[in-house]
């Protein structure tokens, strides 16, 4: 009976060795182990996740043995966070690449205030009374003077303008991007012009004032600052908003009781309340840019078909 047993427990042994069918069952299972679907993008795993998953334990066990063997002080600065800035001072100027509308603006006021400067007077006051934004010159050319008329600093790269100029175009464009900082700055500037200049030209048609007054110098960026003023007030937090907003109305403010020139003064206060006006526009356009992208090809998935992107 044992004799008989033997070829049959020798036979099974024999029939279904382990080492034979495992290569088989691992290259069935990698067959079938799930991995990235195409056509779907930025999917976690994929071919050499397994890989860069095992590589990184490695690094991530030599450093830590690494910080062991120095002892627990270095072990604490290499987890400790390091401390991050929340205020840094080279963001408050302006950039080529970080704000591309401020600085290429500035350098464009940079050399209207130097050719201002050191020109030919009379080919300077030839090119600031073409430029002006008149009631005539109004009448005749609208948009090229209006933009004309915010390519000089009245008062030159010393004023108080100017460095507002720097500052405040720099923090607009920072939340708003390029396109919006433009946005606000010339759409004060050529709507406190115009509200301005209309009421003098109504002035002199029924004769409140003189056929001279047609001819008035108007010039600068005041308005247009005044207006960015306005706007970055609101986007900035609610305490350095508001005490922005307060400083320079109270200016504004008391420029106009001085009674200097008011149809000046007139026009700031203006083009600071356009650009508190402005608030909620400009809070939703920040809001919708700085929200993130829709992937690539996402809106071609079926669950999503329809969905609308901000």
């Amino acid at each position: 009976m044992a004799a008989a047993l033997a070829p049959a427990t020798g036979s099974v042994s024999d029939a279904a060795p382990v080492s034979d069918t495992a290569p088989v069952s691992d290259a069935r299972s990698a067959a079938v182990a799930p991995g990235p679907l195409l056509g779907i993008p930025r999917q976690r795993g994929g071919p050499g996740a397994g890989a860069l998953a095992a590589e990184t334990g490695v690094h991530s066990t030599e450093a830590g043995a690494r910080a062991a063997a120095a002892g627990p002080d270095a072990t604490d600065a290499a987890v400790r966070p390091r401390p991050s800035w929340p205020w840094q001072p080279l963001r408050l100027l302006p950039t080529p690449v970080g704000t591309p509308f401020t600085f290429g603006f500035a350098v464009v006021l940079a050399v209207t205030s130097l050719f201002a400067e050191y020109a030919d007077p009379g080919l300077v006051s030839g090119l600031l009374h073409g430029s002006s934004t008149d009631v005539v010159h109004l009448t005749q050319a609208p948009l090229p003077v209006l933009i004309a008329s915010a390519l000089w600093i009245a008062g030159g790269m010393t004023s108080g303008y100017a460095v507002a100029f720097l500052f405040v175009l720099t923090a607009l464009e920072r939340r708003i991007g390029a396109r919006g900082a433009a946005a606000v700055f010339f759409g004060g500037h050529a709507l406190a012009t115009l509200a301005t200049e209309l009421p003098v030209a109504f002035s002199v048609a029924v004769g409140g004032l003189p056929e001279s007054s047609l001819h008035r110098l108007d010039y600068g960026i005041s308005f247009g600052v005044m207006t960015c003023i306005g706007a970055v007030a609101g986007l900035l937090p609610a305490w350095p908003g508001r005490l922005l907003l307060a400083v320079v109305g109270y200016l504004a403010l008391t420029d106009l009781l001085a009674y200097a020139d008011p149809l000046t003064d007139w026009g700031h206060l203006l083009s600071l309340a356009l650009g508190v006006a402005s608030w909620p526009l400009l809070r939703r356009w920040r809001t919708r840019r700085a929200a993130p992208a829709p992937l690539l090809g996402d809106l071609g998935h079926p669950a999503l078909r329809g969905a609308r992107t901000y």
